[in-house]
């Protein structure tokens, strides 16, 4: 799930795997790892993927279709 997320999320932003990799201060070929699932980001690169796409860490993982906590709280 983390894999496909991520993918849509970059091409919802209209970014390259190289523009997003750069932003995250990564390679090209580590960041295209994590899209193609043969890599797991540690939890500061999961930390700053979600902050770079203004979503939260289980919306990353699938765990909600919420893209942030604010959503998530405001149905609470």
């Amino acid at each position: 799930m983390f894999a496909e997320r991520l993918k849509t999320l970059r091409l919802q932003a209209k970014m390259t795997q190289k523009e997003i990799s750069n932003r995250l201060e990564i390679s090209q070929p580590t960041y295209q790892r994590y899209e193609k699932s043969e890599r797991e980001p540690n939890q500061e690169m999961v930390q700053k993927i979600a902050n770079l796409f203004n979503v939260s860490i289980d919306y990353l993982f699938g765990n909600t279709d919420e893209k942030n906590s604010k959503e998530v709280e405001d149905d609470l």
